[in-house]
């Protein structure tokens, strides 16, 4: 449990769960984890948990996952809610803008400690990136679905549709509200800064998703939703969002998915697993390949990539790729994603609030009175957009640790 960024009971409900106390261990599992069926699904679980398992040597490890998933998919099934019996409202209500993972661990946090918690969205469903970015492939949209269910169960109100700035100004929450959390989210695409990103037949990784989520969900979707049936497609990047990218467009018929990365195979920053999964459903992957220029006349005709090699290691300990002269190669190429990653986007209007940034455009939330306090000691913030791009889990716990800065805030 040390390797998980929570920092799960995992023995603990491992042990209830064989001796068939179910409802026990999804109230152990919620104590830690506000979504727990859901990480369950999408953690790497071989990066963190079981990574560290200690059946790792000569076993194999527990899999961890399935049975986090488990333990709440099937005690819901048997009639478990979360037990608020002993709560006392404390008449404090708290305005928490973006329905993804961070602003969910807050919200099960405050409702837990008697305080009314309102959930704004700017998309028809909760979850996020959760519910639109992620495939339905690999996490089923009726999950999120049941812990919207267990989350008005306990008294959380969800106000989707509705964007801050937009739709309702962000000073009509400061009156209305005791504290503001802000847990929107990275939505802004990293670009590669090389030649040929605005030719016809580029596309960022994120709008791809959402716009094949969304038709699979009968939404409406701006303009066609792309397809890559019968297409030559080249993924650039290695993470989690590059596997998603790959995955989508072998399930669209694409004539050939190729994912090109320019660190090796074990140097990969995505799951292990996710990687398994597209290499067995057909992915081609080229490691050591860094793309310089996309090649077309109007419209893709290939990527231009040079060959790399691990030289030393950078600040953080992790080695940076060399290029190799004379190893150019143009790969052919329909459709090209770029899955770089994603950065910080703030609104304009946090600078209106007090709402101090870091220099990259991540909120500070940090050397303040409160966990997840802001400079405006009425304003919180946790997960993606504080810390950067990370894990769903991250968020979550972010989001959790902010909710207590809030109740300390507040004196509850």
């Amino acid at each position: 449990e040390w390797k998980c960024p929570v920092h799960n009971y995992i023995p603990n409900w491992l042990k209830l769960v064989r001796e068939g106390r179910l409802f026990e261990a999804a109230e152990l599992s919620h104590q830690t984890n506000s979504l727990p069926e859901i990480c369950g699904r999408v953690c790497p679980q071989d990066r963190l948990c079981e990574g560290a398992c200690t059946m790792n040597t000569g076993f194999g490890a527990v899999t961890i996952g399935s049975i986090e998933k488990y333990i709440t998919d099937e005690a819901v099934k048997r009639g478990w809610r979360p037990d608020l019996s002993d709560v006392v409202a404390t008449g404090k209500r708290v305005a928490i803008i973006g329905a993804g993972p961070a602003g969910l661990g807050c919200a099960d946090v405050l409702a837990r400690n008697g305080v009314t918690a309102v959930v704004y969205d700017r998309y028809p469903e909760i979850g996020g990136l959760l519910t639109f970015g992620i495939p339905p492939f690999k996490l089923d949209k009726s999950v999120i679905d049941t812990r919207r269910q267990l989350m008005e169960g306990m008294g959380v109100q969800f106000v989707l549709n509705t964007e801050i700035g937009r739709d309702l100004p962000f000073e009509q929450l400061l009156e209305e509200y005791d504290a503001v959390f802000l847990g929107m989210g990275t939505y802004s695409a990293m670009r590669g800064g090389f030649p040929g990103e605005e030719l016809d037949g580029v596309h960022e990784a994120l709008p791809y998703l959402i716009a094949n989520v969304r038709r699979v969900m009968n939404l409406p979707v701006q303009g066609a939703p792309l397809d890559m049936r019968d297409q030559r497609v080249i993924v650039l990047g290695g993470g989690d969002t590059a596997m998603d990218c790959n995955r989508t467009a072998i399930r669209q018929g694409a004539a050939r998915v190729t994912c090109a990365y320019r660190r090796d195979e074990s140097n990969m920053p995505g799951s292990r697993r996710e990687y398994r999964n597209a290499a067995e459903e057909g992915v081609r992957f080229l490691f050591n390949r860094q793309p310089v220029e996309i090649i077309g006349n109007g419209h893709v005709e290939g990527v231009k990539f040079v060959t790399t090699q691990l030289g030393a290691p950078d600040a953080r300990g992790r080695r940076q790729p060399e290029v190799i002269p004379g190893s150019e190669e143009v790969v052919p190429a329909d459709q090209v994603i770029m899955a770089f990653g994603f950065r910080p986007s703030p609104a304009a209007w946090m600078s209106d609030f007090d709402i101090e940034l870091e220099s990259d455009g991540r909120i500070r939330a940090s050397g303040h009175a409160h966990t997840g306090q802001t400079s405006n000691p009425k304003v919180f913030a946790g997960g993606d957009m504080v810390r950067g791009s990370d894990l769903v889990v991250t968020a979550v716990f972010e989001g959790r640790e902010a909710a207590q800065g809030i109740l300390d805030h507040l004196g509850v």
